[in-house]
């Protein structure tokens, strides 16, 4: 029978982790059977994609859709290595011989890190501390002394306690010492701990003001200058805003709470010490000596021993839950851009608008190779406009282009100009103009991967190429370019750079994966985020195809080198071979599943070219008649729905806006004007929008719709048409606000003052704390926000 009176546990208590446990412990969290999630975590034990598993294991999985196999991938690395590092404070305290039984207990039930490092503190080795100077002064038994009896006056037991060698030459220097030993221990106390987090979490504000001095250096921050906000209400954006003002110098930021609070004796957190630990504390001149003394030391814990650490912890917790935020919202806004509608395999002519330096000019075909390049000058200082136009008109008629991409950088809208007045003096030409965003083109110009595509090509013209790819098939032509650099997040650089590339990458292997690849046209940056491919294998199918012509099936992914049976199971039903020796190669239908097409299509006795996209083709039979131990009723639903309409791309419809003519600067807007326009960037306080001008309006979220939303996404996209309705100008500092509740009044024109240089007016200030999703005036937002995609 084991005596729970001895302190340390024989070493066989510590074990390895559990998987039952953590199986067990992602099922709770995630709200599925615990026979899913193991399956799960087999799979990608095995080397298997969340893409693979959402599309080719639902029946392992239970139909794990990819949104949930993803949590359970992130959350599953947090589990293993809370319970690596369960693991490793067990071990260590029992190494100290101080692992009881409770304590053992207690650590095994700990459900997050912060719970566990809470429970590990008074046994992790530290550096020497004053309390540890103070007990090996021998002041530990007066600690003791002064808690065992409640009506000692601890001065007079200071008395026996002085220590010269020590320096405790009076009562004051031992009590001192004293206070120390017991401060750390309730500063170690995981249960106080617990309650004081979630009571600074629930009541606590974050305040932020302008560092002495630094008002004119830190102008951008001025709405943070004199600012507090509840912590539970502070919104992502906003604690960006406030840390990168910190980071650079001007804001200084604390915790703390309301001020009448704040100036109460004694201060509520130090009386919620006294409360939760039964201290019998006094905080009065009238109080016993024993009881001062305990006031002064609940005092002392809270200044000295909490009060920085938990500003610390928590300002780090309102940074981690705004820098998830952040990712969130970018990753979105990604997603949404690269499932943007494609225009498809037209020929298109790529302008890539300059003044001085030109206007570039790429022709290329339906498989986006470049046909023929060219560089003109309509504007400043050449003026070429005619020549420019003979020039646009020849590249169209040769190569029979279709559609025009013009990215939307300086001179766009000119340029558009210039298209339209060709296509007036040469009515027999047909073409659809497109606005393109060019975020990133010139990354992708100068990058290695283009000078490796198109060595002979001028840096320069590489970036008209990019914008027309753009245009065909915007997926394909953007999983070239650095996600960071699109453009389409909030504080991107300010957050957890490898989170951020993680969530990223996870979203456009999702993205990639879901519209499919053709293994004959892709690149080699398109085909590494295809399911099981490396960069080494994408380049070996390129070289491969290059070498030996194009694929005639699936299987002839085998012939490339290391091209192994796991990469194709990960990896072939994602890649399309068109017009291959079996149809079915065309299609979503993973290899591993042809059997069971071939059982259907005997059932009909049919061939697979005379069904696929047949509409009501099966019909008469039942996709349960076709599942076996292998393929469950999904899989074969799934089959179903494929041969019906085969290859189908979940992107949407292509549209384009059309930006108004005779608007090409923030000068021509005036207020209560409509307008088409493109959602270029969604975040959490509302959502930007190209209307042709070179500066993008701001869509407050309190206008983006006539019924309370929680998230802009809710209402718009990245890439979305939209129509807006002008609400206030401001030219000189170049803020546009804009509604999308066309029934909105116009705000008050706001002028400049004659000697204002854009961009340097004051933004406005918060007088007092706001919920962020109380309604504002748009100009104020507008002026507010604009600093923010800086």
């Amino acid at each position: 029978m084991t005596d729970t009176s001895v302190q340390a546990k024989p070493a066989s208590v510590v074990q390895a982790a559990d998987p039952a446990r953590i199986i067990a412990l992602l099922a709770a969290e995630l709200n599925v059977r615990a026979a899913q999630v193991a399956a799960t975590v087999e799979l990608l034990d095995d080397g298997a994609t969340v893409p693979f598993i959402a599309r080719y294991r639902k029946e392992a999985t239970g139909g794990l859709d990819d949104t949930v196999l993803r949590n359970l991938e992130l959350r599953l690395s947090y589990v293993r290595e809370l319970e690596s590092r369960r693991l490793a404070i067990l071990e260590s305290i029992e190494q100290q011989g101080k692992l009881s039984e409770a304590l053992h207990k207690e650590i095994n039930a700990a459900d997050t890190k912060q719970r566990l490092e809470d429970l590990y503190a008074p046994y992790k080795p530290k550096r020497r501390t004053r309390a540890q100077i103070a007990r090996e002064a021998g002041l530990e038994p007066l600690v003791d002394a002064i808690i065992a009896d409640p009506g000692c006056d601890p001065n007079v037991l200071a008395a026996s306690y002085l220590n010269a060698e020590a320096s405790i030459n009076d009562a004051k220097a031992a009590l001192d010492g004293a206070r120390d030993i017991l401060a750390e221990r309730y500063a170690e106390n995981a249960d106080l701990l617990a309650n004081m987090r979630d009571y600074l979490w629930s009541t606590g504000l974050l305040y932020s003001k302008v560092v002495e001095g630094k008002e004119n250096e830190g102008d951008n921050f001025r709405d943070w200058f004199d600012f507090s906000e509840p912590l539970r209400m502070l919104p992502s954006h906003r604690i960006l805003a406030m840390l990168r003002g910190r980071q650079q110098g001007a804001l200084d930021i604390r915790l703390g709470l309301e001020a009448e609070l704040e100036s109460q004796t004694p201060h509520p957190c130090v009386a919620r010490i006294a409360d939760f630990l039964n201290v019998q504390a006094g905080f009065d001149a009238q109080a016993l000596p024993r009881a001062r003394w305990l006031g002064e030391v609940c005092r002392w814990t809270w200044r000295v021993k909490l009060l920085t650490a938990f500003e610390s912890e928590l300002i780090g917790r309102l940074r981690e839950t705004a820098e998830q935020e952040a990712i969130r919202v970018f990753a979105a806004n990604l997603k949404d851009l690269l499932l943007a509608a494609p225009a498809g395999p037209k020929s298109v002519l790529g302008l890539d608008p300059g003044i001085r330096t030109g206007v570039k000019a790429a022709a290329i075909d339906a498989t986006g190779k470049v046909l023929d390049t060219a560089t003109i000058y309509p504007f400043e200082p050449r003026r070429d406009r005619d020549g420019s136009i003979k020039t646009l008109a020849a590249l169209v008629v040769k190569h029979k282009v279709e559609l025009v991409a013009i990215g939307n950088g300086t001179a766009s809208r000119e340029t558009e100009k210039l298209v339209i007045d060709m296509m007036e003096k040469y009515p027999a030409i047909a073409l659809i103009r497109v606005m393109v965003s060019e975020a990133g083109a010139s990354v992708y110009s100068a990058s290695e991967l283009a000078a490796h595509e198109f060595p002979d090509l001028d840096v320069t013209l590489r970036g008209a190429v990019s914008i027309a790819r753009r245009l065909q098939d915007p997926l394909a032509e953007l999983v070239k370019i650095e996600p960071k650099a699109i453009g389409v997040g909030q504080y991107q650089h300010d957050v957890n750079q490898r989170e951020l590339a993680r969530s990223l990458d996870a979203v456009i292997e999702d993205c990639v994966n879901a519209v499919g690849v053709d293994v004959n046209t892709a690149s080699a940056p398109l085909l590494t985020r295809v399911s099981g491919l490396s960069a080494l294998l994408a380049k070996n199918i390129v070289s491969w195809r290059d070498q030996n012509g194009a694929f005639s099936s699936r299987k002839g992914l085998l012939k490339v080198p290391r091209f192994g049976d796991k990469a194709f199971e990960q990896a072939a039903g994602f890649l399309r071979v068109p017009d291959g020796d079996n149809p079915l190669d065309a299609s979503s239908v993973h290899p591993e599943a042809y059997p069971v097409v071939e059982r259907i299509l005997a059932k009909i006795n049919a061939e697979a070219r005379q069904i696929m996209g047949q509409q009501g083709a099966l019909k008469g039979i039942s996709p349960s008649e076709f599942t076996d131990e292998r393929f469950g009723l999904p899989t074969v639903k799934d089959i179903f729905a494929e041969l019906e309409k085969p290859g189908r791309d979940p992107r949407p419809e292509f549209k384009t806006a059309q930006f108004k003519e005779g608007v090409n600067t923030i000068n021509d807007l005036h207020t209560g004007m409509i307008l088409e326009g493109v959602v270029t960037n969604v975040a959490n306080f509302g959502a930007f929008i190209d209307i042709g001008v070179h500066q993008d309006g701001l869509v407050h979220i309190s206008a983006l719709s006539d019924t309370f939303i929680k998230d802009p996404r809710d209402v718009v996209r990245v890439g979305q048409t939209v129509k807006v309705k002008v609400q206030e100008v401001d030219a000189a500092r170049k803020r546009i606000g804009l509604t999308m509740r066309l029934n909105d009044e116009a705000a008050p024109v706001r002028r400049a003052a004659p000697d204002r240089r854009p961009g340097t007016g004051p933004a406005p200030r918060h007088a007092q704390p706001r919920n962020a999703s109380e309604p504002v005036a748009t100009g104020a937002m507008a002026a507010a926000f604009a600093k923010l995609r800086k």
